[in-house]
């Protein structure tokens, strides 16, 4: 089994002059939830290399067990070090894709279009995609076979506008991913600020926050289980 993560290459939070990308415990977690099933994990960005880490989000109050072991995890962060460059990506090389958020994800990979074009892929294939905190964004510019968003209809989460309250980041942030997905007729869901809640539609999963990340990543396995992927 191989499953692709594809991580932001943004690093300004708008005009604040603060540096922003992808939130570390969205990559960490999952990344070992997958690795100690035996999945295969390749990483990808827009730009390849070294993505930017929200700073913040290697605070140590946003510490955690699985950030840690990935800094000192010295083939997670070789390939940290050495993403590939998202337009070299194939869909038909994986059997999924995952994506972790941060803020990062609301200026790139919402207008990437080899992002676009990977979820669009991914799904007519059959293969299940798994967006966490701020990267179920990027369904706002993905579109089902007969062109329309594809969340319209579908159950989904994201990170909230409440969450996004709490982080004093409304004013920054390009869109309010909640208020965009709902407009385009997404049945959003979510629990309390900073709870764990993850939501699967057939083969999209969406986690709401960094809390949620190891849960999608566990119902990722669980559908490619399920197909026969192991």
């Amino acid at each position: 089994m191989k499953i692709l993560m594809i991580l932001t290459s943004h690093d300004q939070l708008g005009n604040t002059g603060r540096k922003t990308g992808f939130w570390l415990e969205e990559l960490a977690a999952p990344y070992f939830v997958f690795r100690d099933a035996g999945v295969g994990i390749t990483l990808a960005s827009p730009k390849g290399g070294q993505p930017p880490l929200d700073p913040k989000s290697n605070e140590p109050a946003f510490q955690t067990e699985q950030t840690r072991r990935f800094e000192q995890d010295a083939a997670a962060t070789a390939a940290l070090a050495n993403t590939l460059k998202l337009s070299d990506i194939n869909q038909a090389d994986y059997d999924s894709v995952f994506f972790p958020g941060g803020h990062g994800p609301l200026w790139d990979l919402t207008n990437d279009r080899y992002a676009l074009a990977l979820i669009e892929d991914m799904l007519s294939a059959g293969k299940p995609v798994a967006l966490v905190c701020h990267a179920p964004g990027i369904l706002t510019n993905v579109k089902a076979p007969d062109r329309k968003p594809i969340a319209a209809g579908r159950a989904v989460t994201g990170f909230t506008d409440s969450e996004e309250e709490a982080m004093h980041l409304v004013e920054v942030v390009p869109y309010l991913l909640e208020d965009v997905l709902k407009e385009q007729g997404a049945k959003f869901s979510k629990t309390a600020d900073w709870g764990v809640h993850v939501v699967q539609d057939g083969l999209l999963i969406t986690g709401q926050n960094p809390a949620s990340s190891s849960q999608a990543a566990k119902t990722l396995l669980i559908a490619l289980q399920r197909q026969g992927a192991a």
